[in-house]
């Protein structure tokens, strides 16, 4: 087991050039895949949520842990069943007209995908129709998610999501909506079903919204 814990620690401080080994390791040593994913990297994404979000550490250790996870899973990627590294279903992501901020949009993505999760990551300044696009190109997804970082984009993510509900799918998936002047009132006020404020919290509301839906 003790090889588990070290994928999780090296995950944990960021050390991307020592987890793909330390993957190899894991698995050379007998331990499952899935609970080196889950053990080793997802718990250890957990924590650096939690840590980010009592502010014990900040963007760039958050960005450089969720570097570390991606190098790992290049290296468990092929040891895992299909689909179990997006045993939680696909998420469409993306950044809404107008609005070109990606690094808060990618940060999610990143966390999002650490969850569990497919991303489909559509990019910045997404218009509606491409986001409806993408859907029926992929009736599988579960869960949208948007982000506006600017409030003079705040309405083109309102327009966004109403376009969304305005669609026959709309009932089949979850909405969730983030980014800097976004509120909890502002995302009820649209008519999205979720809202976060930060990166880790996003993950952790994802996989309620997963389940739930």
């Amino acid at each position: 087991m003790g090889s588990i814990n070290e994928v999780a620690e090296l995950v944990e401080k960021g050390k991307a050039k020592l987890v793909g080994a330390a993957v190899q390791d894991a698995l050379d040593s007998g331990c499952d895949p899935t609970e080196i994913l889950n053990k080793g990297m997802i718990d250890a994404m957990a924590i650096v949520g939690e840590k980010f979000k009592n502010g014990e550490i900040f963007v760039p250790e958050m960005l450089v842990a969720a570097r570390a996870m991606k190098k790992g899973v290049e290296v468990l990627k092929p040891h895992l069943s299909s689909g179990s590294t997006g045993s939680n279903g696909k998420l469409i992501l993306a950044t809404v007209a107008g609005d070109l901020h990606d690094i808060g949009k990618n940060l999610v993505g990143m966390m999002i995908e650490s969850a569990g999760f497919e991303v489909i990551d559509l990019g910045v300044d997404v218009p509606a129709s491409k986001i409806i696009e993408c859907y029926r190109e992929n009736p599988d997804t579960k869960i949208i998610a948007l982000s506006a970082l600017l409030t003079t984009t705040m309405p083109s993510l309102k327009d966004t999501v109403a376009a969304i509900a305005a669609e026959d799918f709309r009932k089949d998936i979850k909405i969730m909506v983030g980014g800097a002047p976004i509120t909890q009132e502002f995302a009820d006020e649209i008519g999205a079903d979720g809202y976060s404020e930060d990166a880790a919290s996003a993950a952790t509301l994802a996989k309620k919204l997963a389940g739930a839906a």
